[in-house]
């Protein structure tokens, strides 16, 4: 894996985000081999000092396969993974999982679909509060991420069709609610990376940092055995009205050759430490925390 800084952007003032420190060996750790354990999506629990519960969600489709995992890890190692049963009708293809501002142990996951679920968890007890579909989008449209964010007190959403090779993803961000689990208008961008060049899916996961940041990962997926190849950017911005306003170029915050970063998710309110997860399909799934050298993070 190899880091670079990135480029500071005048005209959106994005601040230097540098996870230039890794962990031990390449920092990857396994949560289970083989099709039906990869991660799809990501979010935090509770954090206390070097010790991370997460909530794990997986693209499982079948009857019997395991949706979601709780996740402890120590010191960056994995100490634990304990399987969530998710009651009533099993959703297909979850791609991520997102907390919600202010009300603890709650979450939205959202499917390749664009049905998304409105959950509880406590004590690795999982109830669904609800259900909705995000706003039609495009009908080639397959959603691989899911953010929010309150601005000035008013809740947005970020979710994102991942695009395909000449197809772009685009970015959609509206006003939501969570009490409704309702839409207002929804605003939309194309986006489109550099890197990875090839079989390149443009957007698998999106995240919002505090300050508004909008940071996508992307990944190369020729198939179930790879090669895979994945990097994540600093996109652009939310802006205060929902809409996002991309940079000139997107900043890469670094490449993560061999495997396909389907999740992420900030670890401090700078989001200089941040968790990752892969879907390696038949090698299965990891996640591994690169933090940088803010002193927030140490």
């Amino acid at each position: 894996m190899k880091f670079t800084s990135l480029a500071i952007l005048p005209a959106l003032a994005i601040p230097l985000l540098l996870p230039s420190a890794a962990l031990a060996g390449d920092g990857w750790e396994s949560i289970g081999t083989g099709m039906t354990s990869g991660v799809s999506g990501v979010a935090v629990l509770a954090r206390d000092g070097d010790r991370i519960d997460a909530l794990v969600v997986r693209d499982n489709k079948k009857p019997g396969e395991n949706r979601a995992v709780q996740v402890r890890l120590e010191d960056g190692k994995v100490s634990k993974v304990d399987p969530i049963g998710w009651p009533g009708e099993l959703p297909v293809d979850l791609e991520a999982a997102e907390g919600v501002p202010g009300r603890t142990g709650e979450f939205i996951a959202l499917a390749s679909d664009g049905k998304g679920f409105h959950i509880k968890l406590k004590d690795r007890r999982l109830k669904v509060l609800g259900a909705f579909r995000v706003p039609t989008g495009d009908p080639d449209d397959n959603y691989e991420g899911f953010a929010l964010k309150k601005v000035n007190d008013r809740l947005f959403a970020i979710w994102a069709d991942r695009g395909q090779d000449a197809r772009p993803a685009t970015l959609y961000s509206a006003e939501f609610s969570v009490s409704k689990l309702s839409f207002k208008k929804p605003k939309s961008v194309p986006f489109r990376v550099p890197y990875p060049a090839t079989d390149v899916r443009h957007t698998s996961d999106v995240e919002i940092t505090a300050d508004d940041r909008v940071l996508v990962s992307a990944a190369s997926d020729p198939g179930d055995e790879g090669p895979f190849d994945s990097a994540v950017y600093a996109a652009g911005v939310l802006r205060s009205d929902g809409s996002i306003a991309l940079s000139p170029v997107p900043a890469k915050i670094g490449d993560f050759p061999g495997h396909k970063i389907e999740a992420l998710t900030c670890l401090s309110r700078s989001c200089g430490s941040l968790l990752y997860g892969t879907d390696d399909e038949a090698a299965g799934g990891r996640l591994r925390i690169a933090t940088s050298n803010d002193p927030e993070d140490q």
